[in-house]
């Protein structure tokens, strides 16, 4: 992010009245300055302006009401892209005035566009300045078109009608046309959205805002046996149709798939957090294991074949805790996100069920000062993870790194910038991405390696940052 003055004229009418040298003609160019996070304060007439050189790719879009969860959806155009353009499929559910308003989403956002950019120009020739001049910005734009497709990205929707909120939705890994929903009138519901993404993968037709029609639809699956609402839902990455869903009075059900596209829900829950199960993370490597966190301050490690009581169960955070996030890559790292703006990272082989001191935290953040809203590990590098936060940013963190003064030196050199980071700035914080308001969650791509998608009370933001894959540029670059 940059800053800049958002009106110079009427800065400029804060002048002394007495200094008629000057004219509203000669009213000089402001320049942007980088802003530095807990560093820089914004003045009374300054504002934060997005820097398009900081990201790949970078575009903006809603789907009528806010979205307090979505999930993507995995596809068959590929394992592992990363060519633009790029098409991409989510599932979402809204927060709408009414209960009766309320729709489930699936879209298809195609034609996103974006450019890769190197870290550090290669070239640099005389009379450069730091600042871009116009005609440098519209070359640019065209090179993008070129290179990643036109700039504007193209959103096809349809809705499936849905009486109340929706908390929270989780499309299935092994077969993502099956989602499942917690409602905010306390059932959880199981859909097939296969018609509508087939639809939607046949069609090439933009759907104007607000002429999509609402379906109809009954699904597959409805659970009332939770005891209230909740937001807990999980899909197992290992067996086809488990699931784990969690309510905010304290309990934990197990769902298990049978013949006829239907589901065993144990009817009795696991039980052992004293307030509401906020999120629920199964295992990557283990069937039958999951992890769970709460209200209460505690995360809990269940197996599910030794009973309805925690195999291991410890504080985590002195608030509480709102999401955890399992890494895929290195099964032993657990990160969890508080109420009080931290976030913890755990190495699971380090607790132990006899022992009530913890000994597994290896790294804790006090970077975010309000409550953490979303966290997850990136499914292509094993050391990276994603916050959200309510103070309105999205962070991106490396845990490798360390901070290397003469790497630092080395990256001044090269940029001819003097970057003054804060001495309480920790070297792992990779990027800040700021402009939404209220951010609820985030989820990374797991076949375009590098994007993440959030949504917040203003709508979603599909984001590439150009400096996630490297640190630092390698020599002749």
């Amino acid at each position: 992010m940059v800053r800049s003055i958002k009106n110079p004229k009427k800065a400029k009418r804060k002048n002394k009245k007495g200094d008629e040298s000057s004219s509203s003609s000669s009213i000089p160019s402001m320049p942007t300055k980088v802003w530095q996070p807990g560093v820089d304060k914004l003045g009374e007439e300054e504002e934060l302006e997005c820097d398009p050189t900081a990201y790949n790719s970078l575009h903006a879009f809603h789907i009528g009401w806010p979205c307090l969860s979505f999930d993507v959806v995995r596809d068959s155009l590929g394992l592992l892209r990363t060519d633009f353009p790029h098409t991409v499929y989510f599932v979402a559910g809204t927060q709408a005035e009414k209960p009766d308003w309320n729709s489930i989403g699936i879209f298809k956002v195609s034609n996103v566009s974006g450019k890769q950019r190197e870290l550090v120009p290669s070239k640099t020739t005389a009379g450069d300045s730091d600042m871009d001049t116009d005609n440098s910005d519209s070359d640019e734009d065209s090179e993008d078109e070129e290179e990643g497709g036109s700039a504007t990205p193209v959103l096809q929707l349809r809705k499936v009608a849905h009486r109340g909120c929706i908390n929270r939705i989780r499309a299935m890994t092994q077969n993502p046309h099956i989602c499942a929903s917690w409602s905010d009138a306390g059932y959880v519901q199981i859909w097939d959205f296969s018609t509508h993404l087939n639809a939607l993968a046949e069609s090439e037709t933009e759907v104007p805002r607000g002429a999509s029609s609402v379906f109809n639809q009954a699904p597959l699956f409805n659970f009332k046996g939770h005891k209230d609402e909740g937001y807990a839902i999980d899909w197992s990455p290992r067996v086809a149709g488990r699931l784990v869903t969690g309510d905010c009075k304290n309990c934990i059900h197990l769902w298990e798939p049978t013949s006829g596209a239907t589901w065993n829900v144990d009817a009795t829950p696991f039980t052992g957090h004293t307030a509401s199960v906020e999120d629920l993370q199964w295992s990557s490597t283990e069937d039958h294991v999951f992890a769970s966190c709460s209200v209460d301050g505690h995360i809990a490690i269940w197996d599910a074949r030794l009973g309805k009581s925690p195999a291991i169960y410890f504080k985590a955070h002195n608030a509480d805790v709102n999401v955890i996030s399992w890494n895929r890559l290195a099964s032993v790292m657990l990160a969890s996100g508080s109420d009080d703006g931290t976030f913890s990272i755990r190495d699971l082989r380090l607790l132990s069920p006899k022992s009530e001191e913890d000994k597994s935290l290896v790294a804790h953040f006090q970077y975010h000062k309000h409550p953490i809203t979303s966290i997850e590990w990136s499914p292509h590098e094993a050391s990276t993870l994603a916050v959200s936060s309510s103070d309105n940013q999205l962070t991106i963190w490396d845990l490798s790194l360390e901070k290397d003064e003469e790497e630092e030196a080395e990256f001044k050199a090269k940029t001819k910038e003097q970057v003054n980071a804060p001495a309480d700035l920790p070297p792992q914080l990779l990027f800040v991405h700021q402009g939404q308001k209220d951010l609820k969650e985030l989820h990374w791509h797991a076949q375009i390696p590098g994007m993440i998608v959030s949504t917040a009370s203003d709508g979603f933001n599909i984001l590439m940052p150009s400096n996630i894959q490297s640190t630092l540029p390698s020599e002749g670059v």
